[in-house]
């Protein structure tokens, strides 16, 4: 082969690529949604549609996928089956994160005293295919691609902390993917947004089946700026949810809520990303590790034993992939849970970058993740310390995300 396309070659090979995906999953005829813990409430209507969004880079020897489905949470049990359809990616570069919306179905086949479940497992299943093939239309997509990385204060009425208003992260993080070559030349490829907020706006017990705020946020991004839209949640623990608070101590709870909230979070994050700089040819780099978490609540050791979903070996014991990645100046780490904020402050305060982000509720959602200073100390805090792994998972998420940040390359343009 000539030296010049030999160099030619090389350089192309070496240069960053996105592809994007997404398929709806929305079950019809319509099933019962979970809020959490016990018995889907049956649906009646839907307002918006469910989706696997999934998002593919790759530079060089390097490929990630980041995925999210519109869901309270999703176990690696599930995850980890859908892995195993993906071609050509490495089994832990796939991050699999929920959106947490508390109005999809049962996800995680809560079993009640008795040993029995409401989850749709077929439905699970479906889904399970739906996002290995989004994945793999994703990577069949890739493109040459330049980035934009933005992190910023997303302002005005989107989220608080119903605990205490004021200890939440305001902070909203953009990456966004545009084309390089051809029609999509300057062209959005995919936006993803990382934000910690609960949508819950509509909620478990009405009847209605929704992707919540983060359907009009994804719908509003691809309106306005083109490419597909993904959401990533954050560290949104203890109750970090969306402020649709009203004067008179009510909350709104409808449609045009969601619709309000999420088209603010979408103006936001694109008014943030307006003013970052295009970084043209980036550096990718994804690694992980495995970490172990003691099940200390008898709650949690009983959901986890006995759902059919088998997301647990031992009683007492759970392991669960973390990982580190950078993409361009941005680096990412994966918590697999809900995590307070005082976590992931600390957590983004070590990050040695500009653009920290964090994507909770990924690769796995084992509750909520305190430190063992707030763990059962205070009257708010029992509900969410009844319904973690336990006091020490905060400490070792810590120590496990911080290892990975200690021997990581620092992120780069």
């Amino acid at each position: 082969m000539p030296f010049f396309f030999l160099f030619s070659f090389n350089l192309q090979s070496q240069q960053l690529k996105v592809g994007a995906a997404k398929r709806i999953i929305t079950p019809d005829p319509l099933i019962s949604v979970s809020g959490g813990i016990g018995t889907p409430k049956t649906a009646t209507e839907k307002k918006g549609e469910l989706y696997v969004r999934a998002m593919v880079l790759e530079k060089g020897e390097e490929k990630i996928a980041i995925v999210n489905i519109d869901n309270l949470g999703w176990p690696a049990a599930l995850g980890n089956k859908a892995r195993k359809l993906i071609k050509n990616i490495p089994f832990n570069n796939i991050l699999i994160g929920a959106t947490h919306t508390h109005s999809a179905p049962d996800a995680y086949a809560f079993p009640d005293e008795k040993g029995n479940f409401a989850a749709d497992l077929k439905y699970l299943d479906w889904c399970v295919i739906q996002i290995a093939d989004a994945v793999n239309e994703a990577s069949k997509n890739l493109e040459p691609a330049k980035l934009k990385i933005a992190v910023g204060e997303a302002k005005g009425k989107i989220a608080y902390n119903y605990y205490a208003p004021e200890l939440y992260d305001p902070r909203c993080g953009i990456i966004q993917a545009l084309g390089t070559k051809g029609k999509n030349k300057d062209l959005p490829i995919v936006t993803l947004v990382n934000y910690a907020i609960h949508p819950e706006v509509i909620g478990s017990d009405r009847g209605i089946l929704s992707p919540d705020l983060i359907g009009p946020l994804c719908d509003r991004i691809e309106t306005k700026v083109g490419g597909m839209a993904l959401f990533m949640n954050s560290a949104q623990g203890g109750m970090v949810t969306a402020d649709n608070r009203l004067d008179n101590k009510a909350e709104a709870n409808d449609w045009e809520e969601c619709k309000r909230i999420g088209n603010l979070l979408a103006d936001e994050a694109l008014r943030i990303l307006s003013t970052a700089d295009i970084q043209e040819n980036p550096e990718l780099y994804c690694t992980s590790k495995q970490a172990e978490f003691p099940i200390d609540s008898e709650m949690m050791r009983y959901i986890i034993n006995n759902s059919p979903l088998k997301m647990g070996d031992s009683d007492s014991v759970v392991s669960t992939t973390l990982n580190l990645v950078n993409i361009g100046s941005a680096q990412i780490l994966t918590i697999p849970g809900e995590a307070l904020p005082n976590i992931g402050y600390y957590l983004k305060r070590n990050m040695p970058t500009e653009h920290p982000f964090l994507f909770g509720l990924t690769n796995d959602a084992f509750g909520y993740i305190l430190t063992k200073e707030d763990f059962n100390s205070f009257k708010k805090y029992q509900y969410v310390s009844r319904t973690s792994l336990g006091e020490k998972t905060g400490e070792i998420l810590i120590n496990n995300l911080l290892n990975l940040i200690n021997n990581s390359p620092k992120p780069k343009k």
